[in-house]
C-alpha cells in the first residue's frame, strides 16, 4: 500500500513542480532577458517483486533553460553593431541637416559677400557701397562662428555622453560581477544545478552592457563569467572588475579618451580603434571620422578665405593710396603643448605666385610633430605623409614650422591642428570702409607726345615689397622703345625690366606682339608687378608708371578679389589647384551628407540582421503564452490523477484495517 501511496505522492510533486515551472513562465513572459524554463524528470528506480521490477514513481531531475549560445553569440554581434551605427547616425544627423541648409549653411554667405565686392567694383568710390562689403564681410565671419558654435555644442554633447557612457559601463560591469558570486555560491548549495533566473539576469547584463560597448564572454568552470572588451582587455574577471574611466586627452586635453583602470590602479589608454561595437564605439568614430574632420574642414575654408583675400588685398591700395592691409584676421595654428614650436601659415605673404602654390598644398588634416632626440618629423595624421624638418625651420603643406625655440625632449610628440579653431576666430580686420584697397598701386600713362598708338595695361601686382616704403610713394619709371627693346629708367634706382619668362632685354616686335606682350618690373626689396603692353609704338615713344593716387576711381584689384569667387585656390594637383572656395564647401556638404546615407543605410541593416537572430532565438527561447496554457491543463490533469493514485491506496488501506476489525 504505501510503494502505491509513494508512487502517487511522487506523480503529484512533479505535476505541482511542472504547475510552478510553467506559472513562472507565463509571470516571466515579458521579462527582459528570461528564457523558457522547464523541468526535466526521470522514473524512480524499481524495486525487485521475484516477478521482475515494478515502478516506484518519478523524481524531479532538474529545471533547465530553453538557451543556445550560438543564437545568443548573433543577437549579441547584432545589437552592438546596430547601437554603434544607431549613435553614429543620430549625431550626424544634426551635421547634415546643418551644411545642407539653404539659409543656414556657408554658402548663402559666401555669395552675399562676393556679391558685395563686385558692388565695390563697379562703384570704387562709393562708401555706401564699401560699407555694404564691410557689413556682409561681418555677416559672412559670424555665419562661420556660428557654425562653428553648433559643432562644437555637438562636440560638448559627444564628451558628456562618452562620459555617461562609460559610467553605465562600469555600473553593469559591476552589477555582472556581483551576480557572478551570487552564482557560484547558489549553483553549490543546489548540487551544482543551474542558477537559472541568476543566469537569466547575468545575461540580461551583458547584453546591456554590450549596447554600450562592444564585449565577448567566456564562462569559467565554477560558473563565473568573464567579460573581455576591445581587443581582448579583460573587464570582468569572475567576481573581480577592472574600471573603465573618462579620461583628459593626453594629445588633446579638451577631448576625452577612455582608460582601462586595471585592479592594482594601473591607467590604460585605451586607442579608439579598439572599439568594434556599441555605443561607445560609434560616439568615438563620429567624433573622429566626421565631427573632427567637419570643423576642420569649415576652419579650412575660413583659413583659406581669409588668406587669398588678404593676400590679394594687400597688392592693393585704398582711397587714401595706402597699400592694403590684412582684410580678415586669422588665429595662429593651434599647437600642444605650446612650447614645442611655432607654426604659421606659409601663404600669407606678400608673393602671390608662392601664396597660390602654398595654399593649394594647404589639407584639412591634423598633424604630429615628432622628435627622437635628433630629427624633427613632422606627420600629417590622415594621409600619414610625413617630412624629416631642416633646423631652425622649414615647411610642409602649407605649413611654416620655426624650431629654433622648441621645448621639445627626445620621444615627445606635440599636436598641430592648423584649421580646428579657424572658424571660430576669424574676423574682419578692416574698421573704415575708405581702407578697402579696390586700387591697384600701380598706375601707367602715355604722354601726348609719343608718335605710335601703344598703351600699357593690365597691371597685376605680384610683390609689394620694399620700395613702396610709407605713402606717399616716391617712386616713378619711365619705359622707351627702341629699336626693338623697351627699357627702363626709374626714380629712384634699382628697377629693372624683363620679359614675362624672366630674360632680358625686352623685347618687343610691332609685326608679331601687337595684340599684347607681357613684361615684368622688378624694384628693390622684391617690389614687383606685370603689365601688358601692346598696339605699335614710335620709335623713342615713353611710357610711365607710378604710384596710384589717392582717391582715384581705380577699381583694379577690387575685380581681382572678386575673381577669388571663381579662382581655383585648394587642394594640389597634377595640373595645380583642383578646387574654388566653393567647391571645398560643397564637398564637405557631400562628403557629410554620403556618410550619413552610408551610415543609416548600415544602421537599417543592422536593425535586420538584429531583428532576424532575436526571432531566431526567441523562437527556442521565448515564452508561447498557448502553449504555456495548454501545459497546465495538462499538468492540473497529471495532478488530479495522481491524486487518484493516492485516493485508490487510501481506500485500499481503509478496507484492509476494516477486515483486521
Amino acid at each position: 500500500m504505501s510503494s502505491l501511496l509513494n508512487i502517487g505522492l511522487s506523480g503529484v510533486n512533479a505535476a505541482q513542480g511542472h504547475l510552478v515551472t510553467t506559472s513562472h513562465n507565463i509571470a516571466n513572459a515579458d521579462t527582459n532577458g528570461y528564457h523558457r524554463q522547464r523541468l526535466i524528470q526521470s522514473s524512480q528506480d524499481g524495486w525487485f517483486s521475484g516477478a521482475g521490477f515494478l515502478g516506484n514513481g518519478t523524481r524531479m531531475v532538474a529545471v533547465t533553460r530553453a538557451y543556445d549560445q550560438f543564437l545568443e553569440n548573433q543577437v549579441l554581434s547584432a545589437g552592438t553593431n546596430k547601437s554603434a551605427y544607431s549613435v553614429y547616425a543620430a549625431q550626424i544627423r544634426q551635421i547634415d541637416n546643418l551644411l545642407a541648409d539653404p539659409t543656414a549653411g556657408l554658402s548663402p554667405g559666401m555669395d552675399a559677400f562676393f556679391a558685395g565686392v563686385q558692388e565695390v567694383a563697379s562703384n570704387p568710390t562709393s562708401t555706401a557701397a564699401r560699407q555694404a562689403l564691410l557689413s556682409s564681410a561681418q555677416a559672412l565671419t559670424e555665419r562661420f562662428h556660428s557654425l562653428d558654435k553648433y559643432l562644437n555644442d555637438i562636440r560638448d554633447g559627444v564628451e558628456y555622453d562618452i562620459r555617461s557612457t562609460v559610467e553605465q559601463i562600469n555600473t553593469y560591469a559591476k552589477g555582472i560581477a556581483e551576480l557572478n558570486q551570487r552564482i557560484v555560491v547558489a549553483q553549490a548549495g543546489g548540487a551544482g544545478l543551474p542558477a537559472n533566473d541568476l543566469l537569466d539576469q547575468r545575461g540580461q547584463l551583458v547584453s546591456e552592457l554590450n549596447n554600450l560597448i562592444g564585449v565577448s564572454t567566456s564562462v569559467q568552470e565554477d560558473g563565473m563569467l568573464s567579460v573581455y572588451i576591445g581587443s581582448g582587455q579583460t573587464l570582468v574577471q569572475g567576481n573581480v572588475v577592472a574600471k573603465l574611466a573618462s579620461v583628459q586627452g593626453k594629445a588633446d586635453p579638451q577631448r576625452s579618451d577612455v582608460a582601462l583602470i586595471v585592479p592594482n590602479g594601473t591607467e590604460i589608454v585605451l586607442p579608439e580603434r579598439l572599439f568594434s561595437g556599441g555605443q561607445l564605439a560609434g560616439l568615438l568614430n563620429f567624433r573622429r571620422e566626421s565631427l573632427d574632420t567637419t570643423q576642420n574642414r569649415l576652419g579650412m575654408i575660413a583659413v583659406s578665405l581669409a588668406s587669398a583675400f588678404n593676400n590679394q588685398h594687400k597688392l592693393g591700395v585704398d582711397l587714401e593710396g595706402v597699400l592694403g592691409q590684412d582684410f580678415f584676421s586669422l588665429s595662429a595654428p593651434r599647437i600642444i603643448p605650446t612650447g614645442a614650436a611655432t607654426v604659421a601659415f606659409d601663404f600669407d605673404a606678400n608673393n602671390a605666385a608662392d601664396d597660390i602654390a602654398s595654399l593649394a598644398q594647404f589639407t584639412d588634416s591634423d598633424y604630429e610633430l615628432r622628435y627622437d632626440g635628433t630629427n624633427y618629423t613632422l606627420v600629417n595624421l590622415t594621409t600619414k605623409a610625413s617630412k624629416t624638418l631642416s633646423v631652425p625651420s622649414d615647411t610642409f603643406e602649407g605649413l611654416r614650422i620655426d624650431l629654433s625655440a622648441s621645448t621639445m625632449t627626445a620621444g615627445q610628440t606635440a599636436l598641430i591642428q592648423p584649421t580646428r579653431c579657424a572658424a571660430r576666430d576669424i574676423s574682419v580686420a578692416v574698421t573704415d570702409p575708405r581702407n578697402i584697397a579696390a586700387g591697384c598701386p600701380v598706375i601707367g600713362d602715355v604722354p601726348t607726345g609719343n608718335t605710335g598708338d601703344s598703351k600699357v595695361s593690365g597691371i597685376v601686382m605680384s610683390d609689394t615689397s620694399g620700395v613702396l616704403g610709407t605713402a606717399p610713394y616716391p617712386w616713378n619709371v619711365e619705359l622707351s622703345f627702341s629699336g626693338g627693346n623697351l627699357t627702363l629708367s626709374s626714380t629712384p634706382g634699382g628697377f629693372a625690366i624683363a620679359n614675362a619668362d624672366g630674360t632680358t632685354p625686352a623685347t618687343y616686335n610691332p609685326a608679331t606682339d601687337a595684340a599684347g606682350k607681357v613684361f615684368t618690373v622688378t624694384g628693390p626689396g622684391g617690389f614687383t608687378f606685370n603689365f601688358t603692353f601692346a598696339g605699335t609704338p614710335g620709335n623713342g615713344d615713353k611710357f610711365n608708371l607710378r604710384p596710384t593716387e589717392a582717391g582715384i576711381a581705380d577699381s583694379r584689384n577690387a575685380n581681382l578679389l572678386g575673381a577669388l569667387q571663381s579662382a581655383k585656390l585648394l587642394f594640389d594637383g597634377a595640373s595645380g589647384p583642383t578646387a574654388t572656395l566653393g567647391m571645398a564647401y560643397s564637398q564637405l556638404v557631400n562628403k557629410v551628407g554620403n556618410k550619413t546615407q552610408e551610415v543609416q543605410a548600415s544602421e537599417q541593416a543592422q536593425s535586420a540582421l538584429h531583428t532576424q537572430a532575436l526571432e531566431a532565438r526567441d523562437s527556442l527561447s521565448a515564452v508561447n503564452l498557448d502553449e504555456e496554457a495548454a501545459n497546465l491543463v495538462r499538468y492540473q490533469q497529471v495532478y488530479q490523477a495522481s491524486g487518484r493514485v493516492m485516493s485508490i491506496a487510501q481506500r485500499l488501506f481503509d478496507e484492509i484495517i476494516s477486515i483486521v476489525r
